[in-house]
């Protein structure tokens, strides 16, 4: 199951930064949104049922976030076509969700591989605050442009 989420969460991360990319360069990639969308709802789901993961568990929680911001973003796109303000929902549910995952991806980066291991142990130093903010501020970006440039599905 862990060999699943881990190559399931990796898919999706890939493709939400070229669904990301693309809606912050104007266009809809239509296949990388339905991988992106159905592989992080994937990669949350199996989360769940992960050993160790409690309701209060932290990743529990970041991936049932994820989930509510993944299903607002599928609703925007399925349903409402990003009529409206659904395309700035759907932007900041695939934005806020690519973000999550990645967060989580680096933590557990940090924790399993023991090169970056090795720079930050117990998580709060330079190296591992670095690359958490590093995420962030390129998930914002992608997802400011995104706002700004995305107005109507193309190709």
């Amino acid at each position: 199951m862990l060999v699943l989420h881990v190559a399931v969460s990796l898919a999706g991360i890939a493709c939400g930064f070229i669904v990301l990319a693309g809606l912050a360069s104007g266009r809809d990639f239509r296949v990388m949104t339905h991988i992106f969308l159905a592989a992080t709802f994937l990669t949350d789901a199996t989360g769940l049922f992960l050993p160790k993961a409690g309701l209060s568990d932290p990743p529990t929680i970041v991936g049932v976030i994820s989930l509510i911001l993944l299903l607002l973003a599928a609703v925007g796109y399925y349903v409402f076509q990003l009529s409206g303000r659904w395309r700035s929902i759907y932007i900041a549910g695939v934005g806020s969700s690519l973000c999550l995952n990645c967060f989580v991806a680096v933590i557990q980066a940090f924790q399993k591989i023991s090169i970056l291991h090795a720079l930050a142990p117990t998580g709060s130093e330079l190296p591992f605050i670095a690359a958490q903010a590093g995420t962030i501020l390129l998930c914002a970006a992608l997802g400011t442009l995104a706002v700004r440039r995305f107005h109507r599905r193309s190709s």
